[in-house]
Protein backbone atom coordinates (compact mmCIF):
# COMPACT_ATOMS: atom_id res chain seq x y z
CA UNK A 1 0.00 0.00 0.00
CA UNK A 2 1.19 3.53 -0.87
CA UNK A 3 2.32 5.62 2.41
CA UNK A 4 0.44 8.70 0.94
CA UNK A 5 -2.75 6.19 1.71
CA UNK A 6 -1.68 6.21 5.52
CA UNK A 7 -0.35 9.61 5.62
CA UNK A 8 -3.62 11.31 5.92
CA UNK A 9 -7.35 9.80 6.06
CA UNK A 10 -10.35 10.55 4.20
CA UNK A 11 -11.16 12.79 6.57
CA UNK A 12 -8.24 14.28 7.09
CA UNK A 13 -8.63 14.96 3.20
CA UNK A 14 -11.74 17.01 3.69
CA UNK A 15 -10.29 18.99 6.04
CA UNK A 16 -7.37 20.00 3.54
CA UNK A 17 -10.08 20.79 0.80
CA UNK A 18 -11.77 22.45 3.66
CA UNK A 19 -9.40 24.72 3.82
CA UNK A 20 -8.49 25.23 0.34
CA UNK A 21 -12.01 26.33 -0.54
CA UNK A 22 -11.84 29.25 2.40
CA UNK A 23 -8.93 30.02 1.28
CA UNK A 24 -10.19 30.68 -2.13
CA UNK A 25 -13.00 32.68 -0.65
CA UNK A 26 -10.14 35.32 0.12
CA UNK A 27 -8.11 35.27 -3.06
CA UNK A 28 -8.27 34.82 -7.31
CA UNK A 29 -6.11 32.61 -6.42
CA UNK A 30 -5.91 28.61 -7.12
CA UNK A 31 -4.53 26.52 -4.02
CA UNK A 32 -3.87 22.99 -4.81
CA UNK A 33 -1.93 19.50 -2.96
CA UNK A 34 -0.21 17.08 -4.52
CA UNK A 35 1.52 14.11 -1.99
CA UNK A 36 3.35 11.21 -3.71
CA UNK A 37 5.91 8.39 -1.95
CA UNK A 38 9.12 9.53 -3.03
CA UNK A 39 10.55 11.99 -5.65
CA UNK A 40 14.33 10.88 -7.08
CA UNK A 41 14.38 15.17 -7.58
CA UNK A 42 15.26 17.91 -5.08
CA UNK A 43 11.64 19.12 -3.63
CA UNK A 44 11.34 22.01 -5.34
CA UNK A 45 12.56 20.69 -8.92
CA UNK A 46 10.04 18.10 -8.12
CA UNK A 47 7.29 20.75 -7.08
CA UNK A 48 7.44 22.75 -10.08
CA UNK A 49 7.39 19.17 -12.49
CA UNK A 50 4.03 18.26 -10.73
CA UNK A 51 3.06 22.20 -10.90
CA UNK A 52 2.93 21.66 -14.89
CA UNK A 53 1.83 18.51 -14.87
CA UNK A 54 -1.36 19.47 -13.22
CA UNK A 55 -1.80 22.13 -15.71
CA UNK A 56 -1.26 24.69 -12.88
CA UNK A 57 0.28 27.40 -15.34
CA UNK A 58 -2.71 27.87 -17.14
CA UNK A 59 -4.53 29.77 -15.07
CA UNK A 60 -5.64 33.24 -16.19
CA UNK A 61 -3.90 35.29 -13.95
CA UNK A 62 -1.23 32.56 -13.79
CA UNK A 63 -1.70 32.65 -9.93
CA UNK A 64 -1.49 28.94 -8.67
CA UNK A 65 0.00 27.73 -5.90
CA UNK A 66 1.07 24.10 -5.09
CA UNK A 67 1.66 22.39 -1.85
CA UNK A 68 4.25 19.39 -2.28
CA UNK A 69 4.66 16.61 0.15
CA UNK A 70 7.13 13.62 -0.56
CA UNK A 71 6.23 11.52 2.37
CA UNK A 72 8.35 8.98 2.41
CA UNK A 73 11.09 11.80 1.94
CA UNK A 74 9.92 14.01 4.55
CA UNK A 75 10.40 16.65 2.14
CA UNK A 76 7.87 19.78 1.41
CA UNK A 77 7.87 22.74 -1.06
CA UNK A 78 5.45 25.62 -2.18
CA UNK A 79 5.30 26.73 -5.84
CA UNK A 80 3.48 29.63 -6.84
CA UNK A 81 3.42 30.51 -10.53
CA UNK A 82 5.02 33.56 -12.53
CA UNK A 83 1.97 36.02 -11.89
CA UNK A 84 2.56 35.45 -8.13
CA UNK A 85 6.19 35.92 -8.18
CA UNK A 86 6.27 38.99 -10.26
CA UNK A 87 4.08 40.49 -7.90
CA UNK A 88 5.42 39.54 -5.10
CA UNK A 89 8.36 39.66 -2.99
CA UNK A 90 10.90 36.72 -2.95
CA UNK A 91 10.85 35.67 0.05
CA UNK A 92 7.13 35.59 -0.22
CA UNK A 93 6.61 31.64 0.57
CA UNK A 94 8.89 31.81 3.40
CA UNK A 95 6.82 32.39 6.51
CA UNK A 96 3.63 30.26 5.01
CA UNK A 97 6.63 27.26 4.62
CA UNK A 98 7.78 28.02 8.13
CA UNK A 99 4.56 27.34 9.32
CA UNK A 100 3.69 24.00 7.55
CA UNK A 101 7.42 23.19 8.74
CA UNK A 102 6.68 23.78 12.50
CA UNK A 103 3.52 21.21 12.34
CA UNK A 104 5.00 18.72 10.04
CA UNK A 105 8.11 18.62 13.05
CA UNK A 106 5.66 17.72 15.63
CA UNK A 107 3.58 14.78 12.89
CA UNK A 108 0.73 16.99 12.74
CA UNK A 109 0.55 16.86 8.80
CA UNK A 110 -3.18 17.85 8.35
CA UNK A 111 -2.94 20.90 10.64
CA UNK A 112 0.42 22.07 8.86
CA UNK A 113 -0.93 21.79 5.72
CA UNK A 114 -4.50 23.23 6.61
CA UNK A 115 -2.41 26.09 8.26
CA UNK A 116 -0.42 27.17 5.70
CA UNK A 117 -3.13 27.18 2.98
CA UNK A 118 -5.16 29.95 4.80
CA UNK A 119 -1.97 31.44 5.60
CA UNK A 120 -1.39 31.49 1.64
CA UNK A 121 -4.82 32.79 1.09
CA UNK A 122 -4.80 35.41 3.79
CA UNK A 123 -1.55 36.50 2.09
CA UNK A 124 -2.76 36.39 -1.88
CA UNK A 125 -5.82 38.66 -1.29
CA UNK A 126 -3.23 41.60 -0.87
CA UNK A 127 -2.04 40.83 -4.58
CA UNK A 128 -5.29 38.69 -6.20
CA UNK A 129 -8.20 40.03 -4.30
CA UNK A 130 -11.31 37.63 -4.76
CA UNK A 131 -13.44 39.10 -7.32
CA UNK A 132 -17.01 38.64 -8.08
CA UNK A 133 -16.86 37.06 -11.54
CA UNK A 134 -13.83 34.90 -9.86
CA UNK A 135 -14.42 31.05 -10.83
CA UNK A 136 -12.59 28.14 -9.89
CA UNK A 137 -10.28 27.40 -12.72
CA UNK A 138 -8.44 24.34 -10.49
CA UNK A 139 -9.35 21.25 -8.87
CA UNK A 140 -9.67 21.89 -5.11
CA UNK A 141 -8.98 17.90 -4.39
CA UNK A 142 -6.13 16.71 -3.33
CA UNK A 143 -3.46 15.13 -6.50
CA UNK A 144 -1.58 11.83 -5.73
CA UNK A 145 1.73 10.46 -7.21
Amino acid sequence: MPVTNDFITAADEQAIVAAIQQAEKNTSGEIRVHIENTSEKPPLERAKEVFHFLDMHKTAARNGVLFYVAVKDRSFAIVGDEGIDKAVEPDFWDCTKDVVIEHFKEGRFVQGLADGILRAGERLKTYFPYADDDKNELPDTISRG
